[in-house]
């Protein structure tokens, strides 16, 4: 996929929430699954962004240290418990999708195409809770059922 067709692709659901990201269960795909809001009569709307081949993947966190020091309390972790609590509620289940940009003279992407002998790319994913790194070859996107629980096998 050529760079202009997959900074297209990262567009097309910007207001969306991301709902899981992590590698699949063989480790070597990334994946980023989505929640594409559709409007109030619509179904629920489930992409994967499968990160194919993914060598480098960096997660970090996009909240201050004030908010981290006011997010420990396990209370947070669910809605309901975290009512009138002063943090970030880690229980709403989903992060705010800000944006995906790809960055076409990254070292990394032209180290590991060289090495490789493919084309490898390099992503900038943030939400509002992490800022997503990664270096990969293609990406494919797929709608998932309700419930997709990626970590189950067997």
């Amino acid at each position: 996929m050529d760079t202009a067709e997959l900074q297209r692709t990262l567009n097309e659901h910007i207001e969306a929430h991301v709902v899981h990201h992590g590698y699949t269960t063989y480790m070597r795909d990334y994946e980023v699954v989505i929640d594409v809001w559709n409007g109030p009569k619509s179904p629920t709307t489930y992409l994967r962004y499968l990160f194919r081949y993914c060598v480098e993947a960096r997660c970090e966190t996009f909240l201050s240290m004030d908010i981290w020091q006011k997010s420990l309390d396990e209370r947070l972790l669910d809605c309901d418990t975290a009512i009138d609590l002063d943090g970030y509620v880690w229980g709403a289940n989903y992060h705010e999708l800000y944006g995906a940009e790809l960055r076409p003279k990254s070292e990394a992407a032209l180290r590991w195409s060289k090495a490789v002998g493919i084309d490898f790319h390099e992503v900038h994913i943030e939400t509002n809770a992490h800022d997503l790194t990664l270096v990969f070859s293609d990406l494919e996107v797929t709608e998932v059922p309700v419930g997709y629980a990626p970590f189950v096998t067997g």
